[in-house]
């Protein structure tokens, strides 16, 4: 069934075109676009809770520096700040989101996101995810789905452990068009030809750098923005 939908893809219309597509790039979000549901650093919290490696010292650390930040007290502030990984060591960390990844996130793949990426892939788009996840959770995601470029959020290192801090820019709303600008004049993309895929107003900036956007399991007022500006809605289950 898979196949019979990409094969009647409006995006192979221009199949004998394809040597001149790759200038063309399908950006897709993560969570809840490819994986529908709760944020995966979320379910990756609790993947190491049950191992031990995390426990109510890294909860109430998250809590308290949440307080500090105040107003306002909200969960974004802890994109920008992984209290949980302070000092831990990347290897301990990656090894387990490898884990992860295998047991938990590849089955909520979305269905109807796996096989939009094939249909991206056989036009010869160019296949980013850009997305607010950390890295070691995302790239082992991007070499299952054979996607060569992630941009995600990289966690800082020093004396060999995790500090806690991201590396700028935080591939988010604005940092999220900073990478794919950078990114975009490096390679020579047609960002006016391009597709961009999101579910949240952090992915507002990259919807609106593209010249087909398309807004997938709306949160946080995405309904609303996608209908004024005129941006097609999915459901990506």
């Amino acid at each position: 069934m898979q196949s019979q939908h990409i094969l009647i893809s409006p995006l192979l219309d221009d199949v004998a075109g394809r040597q001149a597509q790759g200038s063309i790039a399908a950006l897709f979000d993560v969570d809840n676009t490819l994986l529908p549901g709760e944020a995966s650093e979320i379910g990756f919290f609790r993947f190491l809770w049950r191992r031990g490696l995390v426990g109510w010292g890294e909860l109430s650390r998250s809590v308290a520096w949440l307080a500090r930040h105040m107003p306002p007290f909200s969960p974004h502030h802890l994109r920008k700040r992984k209290v949980y990984l302070t000092g831990k060591r990347p290897s301990d960390i990656e090894s387990y989101a490898r884990e992860f990844c295998r047991a938990e996130m590849l089955d909520k793949l979305s269905l109807q996101g796996r096989a939009r990426l094939e249909e991206h892939r056989q036009a010869g788009h160019q296949l980013i995810l850009v997305t607010g996840a950390p890295e070691f959770l995302i790239v082992p995601l991007a070499e299952f789905l054979d996607i060569p470029t992630v941009f995600a959020a990289k966690p800082e290192q020093r004396d060999s452990v995790y500090t806690g801090a991201l590396i700028p820019p935080f591939p988010y709303g604005r940092g999220k068009r900073e990478l794919i600008v950078a990114h975009a004049q490096e390679m020579g993309l047609d960002l006016a030809r391009s597709y961009a895929y999101g579910d949240s107003p952090g992915d507002h900036d990259i919807l609106e750098l593209v010249g087909h956007p398309q807004v997938v399991n709306p949160i946080r007022g995405m309904a609303r923005t996608a209908q004024q500006q005129g941006w097609p809605v999915a459901r990506w289950e």
